[in-house]
């Protein structure tokens, strides 16, 4: 079975990756299994300098996923590359640097530094749990294109655009970025949301609302991705509840060429391992030969299987 994924500036030996956020820097998971074995990994975001993040409680649970409000918690730019980018590259996957900042500037300044150590960049314009910056890029179209823009012009590497589902049109935010020189997007972070202790009557996050993830918001990625897809000639790393082959065919099918695993991690830390080693037999299962082949295949004959090298 050829599970092979070409797209800028990454060559995937499987479209299996884990999402930003999710997965820390991979010191924990390399416990569990070879990180080589992954398609590639996404870091947790990077920002100028080092953030401590939102006040606790950070997390809740919730019917079929969970809130976090963790607010962009990292050691800092400077930090990451000098501590955790070392230790990914002993394992010889493809990175992907999610790149935050609450500024135009500060987004520049990250990627610069950060696009000359990893294979590509997610610029995370859609963080829902940050007091500045963050998801107000993602929500205006004119915002997106200027920042994607400017990081475009200071990269080293192809910049990845992760867009909000808190948004009316995402196509609109979809073609925004595809102007500005995005090399392709990341779909979708996670949902605006909030839970409320009945006990002391207030929200259960620190920060009030957080951002919704897993199972719950699989059907809302799927469709955003199914209708970006037939908009804009950009490749998509569809993430949003994955947890299981079965799920990855279905994004595949939708548009997305690669996957992000995110909340799974938390609950199973050898998911991506586990699906990685299951495709396989579930591409085999409904008739496929290859990976490839399978993208976009929900779709009529004018847009389906496209395939993008760098």
């Amino acid at each position: 079975m050829n599970m092979n994924v070409a797209l800028p500036g990454l060559t995937l030996k499987n479209p299996i990756m884990p999402a930003s956020g999710c997965f820390g820097f991979g010191k924990e998971f390399a416990q569990f299994y070879e990180l080589s074995d992954l398609g590639a990994v996404i870091m947790k975001a990077a920002t100028a300098e080092k953030r401590f993040g939102n006040d606790t409680p950070r997390v809740a649970e919730a019917s079929s996923g969970m809130l976090n409000a963790i607010g962009l918690q990292n050691p800092g730019v400077e930090g990451i590359i000098k501590e955790e980018i070392p230790f990914l590259k002993e394992h010889g996957m493809p990175i992907i640097a999610n790149v935050a900042g609450g500024t135009v500037d500060e987004y520049v300044e990250v990627a610069e530094k950060i696009s000359e150590h990893v294979d590509a960049l997610e610029l995370n314009i859609s963080c829902p749990n940050v007091k500045e910056g963050g998801v107000q890029f993602g929500t205006d179209a004119g915002l997106a294109e200027d920042v994607t823009r400017r990081v475009v012009e200071a990269s080293h590497v192809p910049v990845y655009v992760k867009l909000s589902p808190n948004v009316t049109d995402i196509i609109t935010m979809a073609k925004a970025v595809e102007v500005a020189g995005a090399s392709g997007l990341s779909m979708i972070n996670t949902l605006t949301a909030m839970r409320i202790d009945p006990k002391t009557r207030k929200p259960i996050l620190s920060n009030k609302t957080g951002g919704l993830s897993g199972a719950a918001i699989k059907p809302v990625s799927i469709r955003m991705i199914h209708q970006v897809y037939e908009a804009v000639n950009l490749p998509i790393i569809g993430m949003g509840g994955i947890e299981s082959a079965e799920d990855v065919i279905e994004y595949l099918l939708a548009g997305a060429s690669a996957v992000a695993v995110g909340s799974a991690n938390f609950k199973n830390p050898l998911i991506c391992k586990e699906i990685i080693d299951e495709l396989p037999n579930t591409l085999q299962k409904y008739g496929f030969t290859s990976v490839e082949e399978v993208i976009g295949g929900a779709h009529d004959e004018s847009t389906e299987n496209r395939v993008f090298r760098s």
